[in-house]
């Protein structure tokens, strides 16, 4: 047995992997969608030490099977109603198989023109798809690049705001604001990046930032000899998708010359639907944005899609030219190389899957999905609203909806356990900002049907306590 694989070894076992994906995807509908195992349960199943010699690949997808799948949680199935989706799709799995393939290293235009100028392109589309501001295009003074994640994407924007802040300003002095109900990311970007104070803004009663209160904090700080660099909006916060006043707050951060960045990690996407745009307005007096075509874009992780409406700061910030990365294509001036868009050097052809899925939903297609799991939330709301057991904690402008029982926490916490112990289905509890309990049911996973939300909420009143 020779080490390895041969061309036509891998066409025999890539076909037989890609029918296994596909069945997967058939029958995942009808599997419990979370494991029952314990913990320790998956590595007691594999040899202490890596093999000496080379296995049979049969037996190595035969291990699918035995090992893998007893510890998986089906974020594909239509019934995943938990967290926001980790959505993916046929065209991006075969996307990412031919990134996999091509095994490029895009650190450097020159090191695989094509990784950079498709990721530019798509980057691009999506400014024209979600209707973000012209200036954002490549070429404008703005620009896109595929991230990992929204929490690298606001690192990113912070290490720029703190190295702007930096040239009036000592590092143990500068500030950065968000709402409290901000995603986590926001504040441990800023301890990653080396900011020694942030401040979480209280929120109003629809969850959303309070401007006025954003604005005595930054008089606050400016009084005790503190430099405010830095403010997040959220556009559809974790918590519940509140929206913060986008426009109000970057009026506040030109005023106060603050760098100002919008999470949109999970909303986003809806954006490629023009009636819910106006969640987004006044993005043109943003510096920074993100949102992750990852979750309701059906294109698998990792693809976070993060812009600048300038991009000198940002170049400016993180560039560092050894001899060995100098060429004379980026000394043109004329490229653009992504490894001075963000932390990493390397970087992979995550823009394939992302033009895959593009080019094969089309935006009618995606628009349509989205319209439907939106509706479905909404309807599923309102089932929840008519109902005497219930109250809803939000709104619902998305595709989660938030609601608690009204018997109280104990009553909200054992429907939610009773919920995601059936395996039927799996959603969050979790606990407004004065601790009470309340469950996320997040619509968006690719194959979540109408259907598949109204056998939801057949089982919500199954299992319900009486009112």
């Amino acid at each position: 047995m020779t080490a390895g694989m041969t061309p036509d070894e891998f066409r025999k076992h890539g076909k037989e992997l890609i029918d296994w994906v596909a069945d997967y995807y058939e029958r995942v509908e009808s599997l419990p969608v979370t494991p029952d195992v314990d913990p320790g349960a998956i590595r007691a199943m594999l040899p202490e030490f890596a093999p000496e010699l080379p296995e049979p690949f049969t037996e190595v997808i035969a291990d699918l099977d035995r090992v893998v799948m007893p510890g998986i949680t089906h974020w594909q199935s239509p019934n995943w109603f938990a967290y926001f989706p980790g959505d993916s799709s046929f065209p991006a799995i075969l996307g990412e198989l031919v990134s996999a393939g091509l095994a490029q290293q895009g650190m450097l235009w020159s090191t695989s023109p094509a990784t950079t100028e498709i990721e530019s392109h798509m980057m691009d589309w999506l400014v024209d798809l979600l209707g973000l501001p012209q200036g954002w295009k490549t070429s404008g003074p703005g620009g896109g690049v595929i991230q990992m994640s929204a929490s690298d994407s606001t690192h990113t924007a912070l290490v720029v705001a703190r190295q702007r802040a930096q040239g009036s300003a000592s590092l143990d002095d500068i500030v950065a604001y968000g709402s409290a109900q901000a995603h986590s990311s926001i504040e441990k970007g800023a301890r990653v990046a080396g900011y020694r104070h942030y401040r979480p803004i209280e929120v109003d009663e629809q969850f959303a930032l309070r401007t006025d209160r954003l604005e005595a904090a930054i008089a606050q700080d400016r009084a005790v000899g503190r430099h405010p660099a830095f403010v997040c909006s959220a556009v559809g916060t974790t918590g519940t998708t509140a929206v913060d006043p986008v426009r109000a707050i970057g009026t506040i951060a030109r005023r106060e010359n603050l760098w100002h960045h919008v999470d949109a990690a999970y909303a986003g996407s809806a954006m490629i639907c023009p009636e819910f745009r106006h969640h987004q307005d006044g993005l043109e007096l943003a510096d920074s944005y993100v949102f992750n075509p990852h979750k309701w874009m059906f294109v698998n992780f990792d693809a976070s899609a993060f812009y600048v409406a300038d991009r000198r700061p940002l170049i400016e910030t993180l560039s560092i030219l050894p001899p060995y990365l100098q060429d004379a294509a980026s000394q043109s001036g004329s490229v653009i190389d992504y490894r001075d868009w963000h932390v990493p050097m390397g970087r992979r052809f995550r823009a394939l899957k992302l033009w895959f899925t593009l080019r094969s939903f089309g935006a009618e297609g995606i628009r349509s999905k989205i319209r439907e799991h939106v509706t479905a939330a909404q309807t599923l709301a309102a089932r929840l609203e008519a109902d005497d057991r219930f109250e809803l904690v939000a709104p619902t402008p998305f595709g989660l909806v938030s609601f608690r029982h009204v018997a109280g926490d104990s009553a909200t916490d054992r429907l939610a356990n009773a919920i995601n112990r059936s395996g039927r289905a799996y959603l969050t509890a979790s606990k407004l900002p004065d601790g009470s309990s309340f469950i996320r049911v997040s619509v968006g996973q690719t194959n979540t049907t109408t259907h598949h939300v109204e056998l939801l909420g057949d089982l919500i009143d199954e299992m319900s306590d009486p009112a």
